[in-house]
């Protein structure tokens, strides 16, 4: 298996179980319906842990185009690598969105709520401050790059058991600052899915929110980047 395959299986796989824990909470009648945020940020820790786990030994499991710059950004990553990289990140998350909406394809036809819907594709915010929205993901990511920078250190590395501290990384921030605007930390997570929401047949969808799908892209982007910055001036 290539890099390039395996970036689009570990983000198809991120999308899966992360939207699928989602959809598991908010459309009708499933087995987790209403079952929380908890839920939500458990699910998302271990669909990032497995993701990893899965491809990190063949693509190092970026997973992310936050994490794809932020590495290359600090020279670990070659940067003639990153298009390729990025544009397997966006593949996957669209099918792994396709996915999702294939798994529950009974419930999202039961869920009169045009919202919940589009909570299993993409985020939004619980207070839409334009300003403050862009913030939480700028801090938000800048804390998962510079966590992914020091575990992907050769000094510090766990080889495959890096899946583990990465997983518990992105769970603790969803239980910390997630609850602001879901916590995208990852342009391709909410774009790839985002674009999917606007394209599939889904019964009863509205609007796919596009005047605020900028944020969780230019947010992630801009927290990787000041990370690695901050990585490079620390190291």
């Amino acid at each position: 298996m290539t890099p390039f395959i395996a970036e689009i299986l570990g983000s198809a796989i991120l999308i899966l179980l992360g939207n699928g824990t989602v959809a598991n909470v908010v459309l009708s009648k499933t087995k987790g319906n209403s079952s929380g945020w908890i839920v939500i940020t458990i699910g998302w820790g271990l669909a990032v842990f497995a993701a990893v786990f899965m491809v990190g030994p063949i693509s190092g499991a970026h997973i992310n185009p936050a994490v794809t710059l932020g590495l290359a950004m600090a020279g670990s990553f070659a940067w003639e690598l990153v298009p390729g990289y990025i544009a397997a990140q966006f593949i996957g998350t669209f099918l792994g969105a396709i996915l999702v909406w294939l798994h529950y394809h009974p419930h999202f036809a039961s869920t009169k709520d045009k919202s919940d819907k589009l909570a299993v594709f993409c985020t939004a915010p619980a207070i839409r401050s334009t300003w403050w929205n862009l913030v939480s993901e700028v801090i938000g990511t800048f804390v998962l790059v510079l966590g992914v920078l020091h575990i992907s250190a050769p000094e510090v590395g766990l080889g495959a058991l890096d899946a583990l501290p990465v997983g518990l990384l992105v769970l603790v921030i969803g239980i910390a600052l997630g609850g602001t605007t879901g916590y995208a930390i990852n342009p391709a997570r909410d774009l790839g899915p985002r674009i999917a929401h606007a394209v599939l047949p889904i019964a009863g969808k509205g609007g796919s929110d596009w005047s605020y799908a900028w944020v969780p892209v230019v947010g992630p982007v801009l927290g990787g980047l000041a990370a690695a910055g901050l990585y490079g001036i620390l190291g």
